[in-house]
């Protein structure tokens, strides 16, 4: 990159930062009428975020949009739906499992469920039960991905199927157990990660650019809609068997 490049990142990245900085600062400084504690070590925070931001975006321009672009158009070259379902699976399958905000999300959930007593307040049984819930988000996301896949190949409007989807969420809502809903609907936000994102819409976007009567524009997208839907209903399933 060139020192122009560099320098234009990091202005991209802090201007995308400013926003929440004005905001605390604004109610930091004129709601709370209080001093920023340790504003020297936050400033230095903010800086790192905005380095770590800009290489980030910039790794992804580099490395992830092409990699996934290029392998959806090898597998459409390679014309074998059933490696292209896999693949499909095992992406989001894979980058879902190590989310850090699905563990967040699932270690909370197990210790709330053993000081409730709806499962043994010990640490295998919270362990297992954190590890079953990350597993289910992920096995939902591998589905989705898949099915996400089947629509651009066979070109369904999005609109059915998104609908369709969520009539099951608010259908299961009603069967599933209180304790558990509240968790599957935050697990439809925590599956987007950093990660899955871009490839999995590098992939969507290359499939539908590689085939021919598909528009990139209408059938490339959409498959994140999907990743955030199903671990809903999958994981109010989950919670109505366990």
């Amino acid at each position: 990159m060139h020192k122009s490049q560099i320098i234009r990142s990091l202005w991209d990245s802090f201007r995308d930062l400013l926003p929440i900085i004005v905001v605390i600062g604004f109610f930091q400084f004129f709601v709370l009428q209080q001093p920023i504690p340790n504003l020297g070590k936050m400033a230095g925070g903010i800086v790192m975020v905005v380095i770590g931001l800009s290489l980030f975006i910039r790794g992804l321009e580099m490395g992830l949009f092409p990699l996934g672009e290029s392998m959806a158009y090898a597998f459409a070259r390679k014309g074998s739906v059933l490696w292209l379902f896999a693949f499909a699976f095992a992406l989001g399958f894979g980058t879902t499992v190590a989310e850090p905000a699905l563990i967040a999300v699932a270690a909370k959930a197990a210790e709330i469920a053993a000081n409730a007593g709806v499962i043994e307040n010990t640490r295998p049984a919270m362990d297992s039960y954190a590890f079953g819930l990350r597993l289910t988000v992920a096995l939902s996301v591998g589905f989705a991905i898949v099915v996400g896949v089947l629509r651009i190949l066979k070109g369904w409007p999005i609109q059915y199927v998104i609908i369709g989807g969520y009539a099951g969420v608010v259908v299961m809502t009603f069967f599933a157990p209180k304790e558990i809903i509240g968790i599957a609907y935050d697990s439809g936000g925590v599956t987007t990660s950093t990660i899955t994102v871009p490839l999995v819409t590098a992939l969507g976007v290359g499939l539908a650019s590689s085939i021919r009567g598909r528009n990139p524009m209408t059938d490339g997208f959409g498959l994140i809609a999907f990743a955030s839907l199903t671990p809903m209903i999958f994981v109010m399933g989950y919670g109505m068997l366990i």
